[in-house]
This record gives C-alpha cells, sequence and structure tokens, in this order.
C-alpha cells in the first residue's frame, strides 16, 4: 500500500471537567519510575571490576551482569508495549515494576553468579516502563503540558544513568554490594504503591489476542544480534560464534517481517513502523542512541585513565561519578526548554538543533580534551543537545501513529535507541581494544581511538540532522497533530471503536486506512486495517463523526456515522473498484479483437494478462501505485508497449498499434 499523510487531528476540548488524575503528580510519579529502571541499568557498572574477586568469577562471566540486564529490556520494550496498548498501560506499569522488584531481592539475596544474572534480568524488564509512561502521559496530560511531560520522561534515562555512578561509589565505600539490590528493591516497593493511587488506567485499550509467535522470534532475533554486539569483543569480531550470531539474527528478522505483515494484530504494525513519517524518527533514534552512548563511554575514560597515558586525569570511580553528575542535571534542566521549543517551534525543530549541538561539540571535543573542565563542559554541552533529540523523539513519533498504537510504536522506538547506545558500547570497545598505549606494561585506549571515537560521534548526530530535514515538511508532525487524552476528551474517559472493511461481498478490505473526523471536519483519529480488515480508532466521546474510508484500488467512502462501543459497528463497505481501462486500435481506430494485454512492473515482475473484447476493450483491477509498462500483442503480429505512472485514481489508456512487425 502506497505510503500517505494521515490526518493530524485537532479536536477542541467539550468541557470544563477536570483531568482524570492531577497531571503534576502523574508526570512526577512516572519520572521517578524511569529514574529507578534507569539506576538499576546502571547502579552496578562501576563495581563490574570489583565482582570478578567477590563473586569468584572471571570478567567475562561477570559481563553477563550487564548482557543480561541489556538483553531482557530489549525484549520486553516491545512486548510490554504492545500489551499497555492492549490491555492497560497502568496494568503493564505495576507488572514491570513488579518484575524489577523481584529482580532486586533475588539479587539482594544472592552470592553465586546464576542467580545474579537471573536478578539482572529480571530487573532489565523494567525498561519497558519509559514508553508507555510516555503513552500515559499523552492519554492523561492536556494536550499543552504533553512536551514538557515527555521531555521529563526521556531525561530519566540519563538523570538515573548518571545519578547511579556516584551512588555505586558511595555504596561501594561504605556498605555491602548487594546494597544496589536492596536500595532499587525498596523504592520500587514504594513506586509500586504510588503509581496504584495516582496513575489511572488508560481508556484507550484495543483488546484483542496477543501475537505470540512474534514475540518469540523477535525476542530471537534481539537476543541473537545483542549478544554477539555485547560479546564480541571477547569472542573475537571475526570469530564463527560472532557471526554465526549475527546471521541467525538477520535470518529471523527475515522471516519476522513477513509473518508481521500476515497478522492480523501483529506485536509490531511493520506497515506503520515504515510509513516515512515513523521511518524517519525511527533510523534517527539508532544514531541518536550512539551519538548519546558515546558521550558516557568516552568521558569516562578521560577522567579514570591514568596521567600517565597523555590524556587521562586520574580520577578514582566516586571523583569521576560525581563529575558526570553536571551531565545528568543538564538532562533534568532542560526538559522546560525542550518542552518551550517544541511547543513554539515543533519537535523537528527540536530535534534538528539538539543534534547540530551534539555533532559540533563532538568536533569540539576532538581538539579540546586536555583539561578537566574542558571534559565536564564537553559531556555536559553533549548532554543538553541529547536533552533536546530525546525529548523529542517521542513527540514525533506519537503525532505520525494512531492513538492506540502509542505505546508499542514509542516501545519499538526505545528499542531501536538501544540498539545504538549498543552499537556505540561494541565498537567503542573494538577501537580501543585495537588502539592502545602501553603504561607500566598495562595496555590502555590510546588517545587517537578515542579521537576516532568522538568523529563517528561527530558523524551519527550530523547524520541525525540530516534525516530531521525532510520531517520539516511533512504535515504528519504538525502541533495539531498532539492527540492527548485529557484535551481530547475534556476530562472523559477516551472511547476505542471497532469495526471491520469490507468490499461489496463482504469479503475483508486488508490494509484500508479509516480516518475519523467531527462533523465540522476536526481530524479525531486514524486507523489501519489489519490483514482482517479490522481496525481501531479512538474517540472522545460516543457521537456522530465523519468517516472516511480509503483502501489502494478502491473508490474512497465518505459517510457520517454514529460511533460507539457500546454498540456494535457495522461494517464499512467500499464498493467500487478502481480500475485500468482502455480500447486497443489500429491506426485507423479499428478495435483489436482477442489482443493480449499484459501489465508489468519497470522492474520486471508481471501484474496481470488479459485479453480485450469484441469491442477492443480491457479492463483490469488498478494496481498499487508506481511505475509500469503496458503491452500488447495482436494476433496479426502487431505488437505495441508503454509506460505508464499509476497514482489515486481510475485509468482509461488507449493504444494504438502500428504496422507488423518483421
Amino acid at each position: 500500500m502506497p505510503t500517505r499523510s494521515a490526518p493530524d487531528p485537532v479536536i477542541p476540548t467539550t468541557g470544563s471537567a477536570p483531568t482524570r488524575g492531577n497531571p503534576t503528580l502523574i508526570v512526577v510519579m512516572l519520572s521517578l519510575c524511569g529514574i529507578v529502571v534507569s539506576l538499576q541499568q546502571t547502579l552496578l557498572l562501576p563495581l563490574l571490576a570489583e565482582l570478578p574477586r567477590l563473586l569468584d568469577t572471571s570478567a567475562s562471566g561477570a559481563s553477563w551482569l550487564v548482557t543480561a540486564t541489556l538483553l531482557t529490556g530489549a525484549i520486553a520494550t516491545p512486548t510490554v508495549s504492545r500489551l499497555a496498548d492492549m490491555y492497560g498501560k497502568r496494568r503493564m506499569v505495576l507488572l514491570a515494576l513488579a518484575i524489577s522488584v523481584a529482580g532486586s531481592l533475588v539479587g539482594g539475596l544472592s552470592q553465586v553468579l546464576p542467580l545474579l544474572i537471573a536478578a539482572r534480568a529480571l530487573q532489565g524488564v523494567g525498561m519497558a516502563l519509559v514508553p508507555v509512561g510516555i503513552a500515559i502521559m499523552r492519554d492523561e496530560l492536556p494536550r499543552d503540558r504533553v512536551p514538557l511531560g515527555v521531555a521529563m520522561m526521556s531525561a530519566t534515562l540519563a538523570i538515573g544513568a548518571g545519578a547511579g555512578l556516584p551512588l555505586s561509589g558511595l555504596i561501594s565505600e561504605h556498605l555491602d554490594w548487594h546494597a544496589c539490590f536492596w536500595l532499587t528493591g525498596a523504592v520500587g516497593v514504594l513506586l509500586m504503591l504510588g503509581a496504584r493511587a495516582i496513575i489511572p488506567e488508560s481508556p484507550v485499550r484495543t483488546g484483542g489476542a496477543f501475537d505470540i509467535r512474534g514475540a518469540i522470534l523477535l525476542s530471537a532475533a534481539l537476543t541473537a544480534i545483542l549478544i554477539s554486539l555485547t560479546k564480541g569483543g571477547h569472542w573475537g569480531w571475526t570469530s564463527p560464534t560472532t557471526l554465526g550470531l549475527v546471521a541467525a539474527g538477520l535470518v529471523t528478522l527475515v522471516i519476522w517481517v513477513p509473518l508481521e505483515l500476515r497478522t492480523p494484530r501483529p506485536l509490531v504494525d511493520v506497515r506503520v513502523a515504515s510509513r516515512r513519517a515513523v521511518l524517519l524518527v525511527n533510523v534517527a533514534s539508532i544514531f541518536a542512541g550512539f551519538a548519546m552512548y558515546v558521550n558516557m563511554l568516552v568521558s569516562m575514560q578521560y577522567l579514570q585513565m591514568p596521567e600517565a597515558t597523555g590524556y587521562g586525569l586520574g580520577l578514582d570511580m566516586l571523583q569521576a561519578g560525581l563529575w558526570m553528575v553536571p551531565n545528568a542535571a543538564a538532562f533534568g534542566l532542560m526538559a522546560p526548554v525542550s518542552a518551550s521549543v517544541t511547543r513554539r517551534l515543533g519537535p523537528q525543530t527540536t530535534l534538528i538543533t539538539g543534534a547540530a549541538i551534539m555533532a559540533v561539540t563532538y568536533l569540539g571535543r576532538v581538539f579540546y580534551s586536555d583539561s578537566l573542565a574542558q571534559v565536564v563542559i564537553g559531556s555536559v554541552c553533549v548532554g543538553i543537545g541529547t536533552s533536546l533529540v530525546y525529548s523529542a523523539l517521542p513527540t514525533l513519533i506519537m503525532r505520525a501513529v494512531p492513538v492506540t498504537e502509542t505505546a508499542s510504536a514509542n516501545g519499538l522506538n526505545v528499542l531501536l535507541r538501544s540498539l545504538g547506545t549498543s552499537t556505540a558500547s561494541a565498537l567503542t570497545a573494538a577501537i580501543t581494544t585495537a588502539s592502545v598505549t602501553v603504561v607500566a606494561g598495562t595496555g590502555f585506549p590510546s588517545a587517537s581511538a578515542l579521537t576516532l571515537i568522538f568523529w563517528l560521534a561527530a558523524g551519527s548526530a550530523t547524520v541525525t540532522v540530516v534525516l530531521g530535514a525532510p520531517m520539516l515538511r511533512m504535515r504528519e508532525y504538525a502541533v495539531e497533530a498532539d492527540r492527548s487524552g485529557a484535551e481530547r476528551t475534556g476530562g472523559a474517559a477516551a472511547q476505542v471503536v471497532k469495526g471491520q472493511v469490507v468490499n461489496a461481498r463482504a469479503r475483508a478490505i486488508r490494509y484500508a486506512v479509516v480516518t475519523v473526523l467531527t462533523p465540522h471536519g476536526e481530524a479525531v483519529d486514524w486507523g489501519q486495517a489489519d490483514t482482517e480488515g479490522r481496525f481501531t480508532v479512538a474517540i472522545p466521546q460516543a457521537g456522530d463523526y465523519l468517516v472516511v474510508t480509503t483502501a489502494d484500488g478502491w473508490q474512497p467512502r465518505s459517510r457520517l456515522m454514529h460511533l460507539d462501543n457500546s454498540a456494535p459497528l457495522p461494517p464499512i463497505a467500499l464498493r467500487d473498484r478502481l480500475t485500468l481501462t482502455g480500447n486497443v486500435i489500429d491506426a485507423e481506430g479499428a478495435p483489436f479483437v482477442d489482443a493480449l494485454v499484459v501489465l508489468t512492473r519497470q522492474s520486471g515482475e508481471v501484474v496481470g494478462s488479459l485479453r480485450t473484447d469484441h469491442e477492443g476493450r480491457y479492463e483490469m483491477p488498478r494496481p498499487a501505485n508506481g511505475r509500469y509498462v503496458l503491452s500488447v500483442a495482436a494476433r496479426e503480429g502487431q505488437m505495441g508497449a508503454r509506460a505508464i505512472t499509476v497514482l489515486d485514481t481510475a485509468y482509461d489508456i488507449d493504444l494504438v498499434l502500428g504496422t507488423p512487425l518483421a
């Protein structure tokens, strides 16, 4: 189906009723949840050097404490996000918190590596809270407060990471290392109680059957790819194990994509994700994630490497962690600024500005990283740019997808950001291992290796700017597209309406797009039908709406319908197929009867063929938009061909054949 611009709704408030929850408390509670799950990811990192001794294991074995969290976080994010859209967002927040708390309990009581790896795996599930929390903000906050809420939720990843480094140093100096687990577990329990009391359950729930097969395949693919990225440096980047895992992951993805296209209610709606508006944001997220993570990795190298390396500042773990706090603080302080830029200039401008700041700063850090002040200032400036970028990405996603896809679409976006950070970690490890400087018999990353990584980060940020440029011209990201639940409903609970698009014979029409507007023409929501022709849309309240239905190859239909989730919606029937018709005649206007007409794509595939009738006329269903070649062969040996471009309309194309071929 061709890419089309989905409408961007502007829905005025229908009353002055209060929202279903306190917006400020909702933002604070969700932000705290994000900070805690981010803390869980980083709190143990500074202790990795000591864990082999504490657990009587190798450095490679201890590294699985990081890998396990990364893997389960990547797997849980799309899965929990889809479940949140289907069965309730608060329910999934509480579930993710409960699993994380269980991981903290197991870790706090464990002394052996296998149990600690299991504990870290359970903690990784908490990463799914970030996209689900962003989706809750879209449902519950007034429209003008959504950008600030999203900026705060996005900033929690950096705030938690920045706080985790010095906090881990304090714990290692004054407490048993198990306190890392007990701390996050205790806070997690408090957050569960707070979330249960403060966050209302989302009214936007689609229900239906969960795509277990798609979840298993995607989990297998992600596991193979992420293990190869995190362990490739230890196994060797060209080792059979590393290459085999990469190949297995890619092959699994090749199998997974067409399976998702055929699944009625897929884990990831590939057709929505492949729309240009969504695809640009997701690709930009990979490069932005790469540029963001380099900042933390390389800055810590500069702070902790010995002074004898020529660039290191020789700080201990606690000191280095404290000097990274300004970077985390920049994220939190920039949230209101990011929200203001988004409200006034649009999220596209926020994205481009932030990525440009990152690119310019990294170029500066190539030449200016000689002192503590330069390292800290450079880190903070990159953090400022990252804050802008990370606050814009969820907003861009939400403005380009239906209301009922909010959590799952953001889940995929967060997953791709994680893929970018994993790539940054793997590439940094590969470069710093390949280029070392020896000090007192010990190898350390060379200054040229760190400079090369800065160049790569600057290039990655520049690619993000380039990807953001075409977004400026796309209507999907217009400010009126921000469909906030509280603003949309005026305080009432939204409703999810389900329906089906069929043809005149009551057979399902796949991938139709259903757009819902008010009777005055103000857009409400849109949805794309699945392989069974079924769709879901969110409306503020029961009432009469203008429903516009389009499908590739069919005449669009517009009708005024009463939408109410308490009553079954009658099927929407598209009755008129768009056709490709014409006459095959000779130079004098005489028809060619029973001539063969063949339609092929310009790439060579045959689309269809038929023969002309007794009047020399042909008629075939109009194909998908694109470039084609229409060929004709008559019994008299005469032939002809014509290149055509098919767009969203019916076509009448006549062909006049010349003299017979010799």
